[in-house]
């Protein structure tokens, strides 16, 4: 049961290994978010089996608009979310299908592009703070010299923050993610995982504006 006297953070995983870096990332997220007395909620969609097809009578302002039990669902757990956790790797330059279908059916539920438009208060995350973990076997310079970087900074980070009228963004990206990551590496990223995390803690505890990141190489955390 949530607590509503609690800041909830909500984290969305998207990764088809439990034992990968990316659920690594989600697990000590939660971990530092609990310890710092605030509510975290893990939605691991591959877990879930979460279906990220959007069906004809799900479009918003379809006169036929039906919003499933489990699109329901979900939007009963992000309701109220002061944060939203996004953790991914990037796959061809931009998050899985699985993520962007969850954006679609259940941010996007009955929200039209016309909502989009006149940044309607009807959104489902207004005034939540949107904050990114992501991972990517190549290196940041090759994100960057290949236009993936940028790309997806402005399409999934300061796009979704203004389409849903959320407060601020901040994204948070590990390269070189493989199998011969270090020990070392894996528990200095950790550590970087709990410092966002204590500060986001910070932040929605005193409800102060964070502002949006542009750091290209996405750690001005």
């Amino acid at each position: 049961m949530t607590d509503m006297n609690r800041p909830k953070h909500v984290v969305i995983l998207c990764h088809p290994e439990r034992d990968s870096f990316n659920a690594a990332v989600a697990d000590r997220y939660c971990a530092v978010v609990e310890d710092a007395g605030q509510e975290a909620v893990l939605r691991d969609l591959y877990a879930m089996k979460f279906d990220p097809v959007l069906q004809a009578n799900e479009q918003p302002g379809s006169k036929t608009f039906f919003e499933s039990p489990h699109i329901a669902h979900e939007l009963d757990i992000i309701a109220n979310a002061a944060v939203l956790v996004f953790v991914y790797p990037i796959w061809f330059g931009t998050p899985p299908a699985m993520l962007k279908g969850y954006v679609d059916r259940v941010l996007g539920s009955d929200f039209s592009f016309r909502a989009l438009r006149v940044r309607d208060a009807s959104s489902h995350m207004i005034g939540a703070h949107l904050l990114s973990f992501t991972s990517s076997g190549n290196s940041q310079i090759w994100l960057d010299e290949e236009g993936e970087w940028q790309s997806l900074i402005n399409v999934f980070d300061h796009y979704l923050k203004k389409a849903f009228s959320m407060a601020s963004t901040q994204h948070s990206h590990f390269s070189r993610i493989n199998e011969g990551l270090s020990e070392r590496f894996f528990l200095q990223y950790m550590e970087e995982v709990s410092e966002a995390a204590r500060k986001m803690c910070g932040l929605v505890a005193t409800a102060q504006p964070l502002g949006n990141i542009d750091s290209p190489v996405g750690r001005a955390i």
